[in-house]
Order: C-alpha cells, then sequence, then structure tokens
C-alpha cells in the first residue's frame, strides 16, 4: 500500500487480497481479526506513501508543474481550475478517492499542490483507505486457494482491457492536444 499510493505502480488490488488470505491461513487469525488488521496496516502504508506523494506534491508540485506540465497536457489554466476545485472538494475527494481504483493512487499530489492541512490530509486518507484495504483482504481471504482457477477465468480480458485503456488514453491525448492548438 505504501509503495501504490507513493504512486508507483504495485495496484492494492494484487497485495491486499493475497495478505488477507496469508494472515488468515498462515498467522492462524480467525477471519474476522486477520482482515481488519491487513486492512488496518493497509490503511497504514496507504497514509505512509500518500504521505510521500503530498510531500513531492507541496514542495515541488506547482513550479514542476507550472514549468514542464506542458508535456504531460497540464496547462497553467488547468492547475488553476485544479486548485480552485480542490479548495472547494479536497476533504470530500481525499476521502472518496481512497474508495476508487487508479484515482486513489494519485490524489495525494495534487492535495500537496493545493497545500491541504496535513493532519485532515492523513486523517481522510486513513479512514478512506481502511474500508478498501480490509474489503480487498476479506476478497482475498474467501478467494483462498481457489487463486488459480480465478487467474484462468480472468486472463483472457487481460488483453482487452490493457486495448481498452490505450485507446481512452489515446483519445484523451488527442483531444487535448488538438484543443491547446
Amino acid at each position: 500500500m505504501l509503495i501504490e499510493s507513493a504512486c508507483i505502480p504495485l495496484p492494492s488490488e494484487v497485495t491486499m487480497p493475497l495478505a488477507g488470505w496469508m494472515l488468515v491461513k498462515n498467522a492462524g487469525l480467525p477471519a474476522l481479526s486477520g482482515n481488519l488488521l491487513a486492512g488496518f496496516y493497509g490503511a497504514l502504508g496507504n497514509v505512509l506513501g500518500s504521505l510521500l506523494a503530498y510531500a513531492v506534491g507541496m514542495w515541488g508540485g506547482r513550479p514542476l508543474i507550472e514549468r514542464y506540465g506542458r508535456y504531460i497536457l497540464i496547462s497553467k489554466h488547468d492547475l488553476d481550475l485544479a486548485d480552485r476545485w480542490f479548495a472547494r472538494y479536497g476533504e470530500p475527494a481525499v476521502f472518496f478517492s481512497r474508495l476508487l481504483p487508479v484515482i486513489r493512487t494519485f490524489i495525494a499530489f495534487p492535495a500537496g499542490v493545493a497545500r491541504m492541512n496535513v493532519v485532515k490530509f492523513t486523517i481522510y486518507t486513513f479512514v478512506g483507505s481502511l474500508p478498501w484495504s480490509a474489503g480487498l483482504s476479506y476478497a482475498g481471504y474467501l478467494a483462498g486457494e481457489h487463486w488459480e482457477e480465478i487467474r484462468a477465468v480472468m486472463r483472457p480480458f487481460d488483453i482487452p482491457i490493457i486495448l481498452i485503456v490505450l485507446v481512452l488514453a489515446g483519445i484523451f491525448v488527442y483531444r487535448k492536444v488538438k484543443s491547446q492548438g
């Protein structure tokens, strides 16, 4: 969770279910306490990783984006809009984003750029991450020893999902470049 929340692509959807299954199976913990413990440590890791991304956003984010944002298709106008949006919706955004894949990984950086109160950021991050982490842990516990069967069922979807993501990213980049002239 620390790695994912520091914006390094190691999805919690992989690590947390395995942690839940291993805690209950190997540590001999009861299902409820094992999954709550995994959820707690997952949320703690999420906070630590998010604080790293928050710090990068706070101490270098805005100047870096103003200088190099055009290379990742972010204009000063986009940054100003994001600042206003984050000032208005930042706290609920941090909380609810922790329940959404992908967005959860990257919300800490704009929170740092917007200089959200770090104590509130930490609390919303922990409280929002706890149900996600515990839920994934519980899913791993339920899947148990059927990992290979699940993987076999899901494997045919790997390439179509990757292609859909690439096409959507291409459309986004095309529209963004076209709108900037």
